[in-house]
């Protein structure tokens, strides 16, 4: 069915949007109007539409959850945890942190056990399937401690990329974070590259190997306040945000 044909056994988006939280029916029928909301691409401004239950809706360009089954978490991993639901050799698992959430969910992606920080949980598949997949590059943040003191020559040697035994690589962004003290450096990076323990063998490679190593951002999500083995369901916002740049993708 066309996105601009009537869908007679739909719901009307109206309350749809309102049941999701987006606003009142009368503040949703007011952006309706106003052009502001689209139904699988194509923009809806009359006050009758109707909607399928998988449709793909977007308020101002934001994706809109519509599926109260799907869950969306953060985990603050820490340390010595695997990325994994059941590990083999007996270490600790995500199980510790999953368990007593109601519905199944999983990691997308993986974060070293060596390395804590910011790891995305969810029962949605297709999201996890665009955003874990090497071809999609979401942008992560980390911030490690290094060995040595670093300098501006350093930051940009990782700005400027060197090759590494599996290819070439650079930092989406690279700063010193205060001053090198008691023969160690704080070093922030960013980059796309979804490629095995990457950070750790750049600045490995720049001569200033890792102590500690923390991811303190994935795609729109920031780690903010979240204590290490604390879980929190992602915001509104914070749904729209990842929902809305996992279905840009082909």
């Amino acid at each position: 069915m066309s996105p601009k044909e009537p869908n007679i056994e739909g719901e009307r988006l109206q309350k749809v949007l309102a049941a999701a939280g987006v606003a009142s029916r009368r503040v949703v029928e007011d952006m309706i109007v106003a052009g502001r909301i689209s139904v699988d691409g194509t923009v809806v401004t009359e006050l009758g539409s109707r909607i399928r239950p998988d449709a793909r809706v977007l308020v101002d360009g934001t994706a809109i959850q519509l599926d109260a089954t799907k869950r969306y978490l953060m985990l603050n991993k820490p340390t010595g945890v695997v990325s994994t639901m059941a590990d083999e050799q007996g270490r600790p698992d995500l199980r510790e942190f999953t368990d007593p959430i109601e519905e199944r969910v999983y990691n997308v992606g993986r974060l070293d056990t060596d390395t804590s920080g910011l790891l995305l949980l969810t029962n949605d598949g297709d999201l996890a399937h665009v955003l874990a997949h090497p071809s999609f590059g979401v942008e992560k943040t980390y911030v490690a401690k290094v060995r040595g003191a670093v300098d501006q020559r350093v930051i940009r040697r990782l700005l400027d990329g060197f090759e590494l035994e599996d290819g070439e690589i650079h930092a989406d962004a690279a700063r010193l974070i205060g001053k090198p003290s008691q023969g160690h450096s704080m070093v922030e990076l960013t980059l796309h590259s979804g490629r095995n323990r990457i950070v750790r063998r750049m600045l490995d490679h720049v001569g200033h190997p890792v102590v500690e190593l923390v991811r303190r951002s994935f795609g729109p999500l920031h780690l903010g306040t979240l204590r290490s083995g604390q879980v929190r369901e992602l915001t509104t916002m914070e749904r729209g945000a990842i929902l809305t740049i996992s279905r840009s993708q082909p």
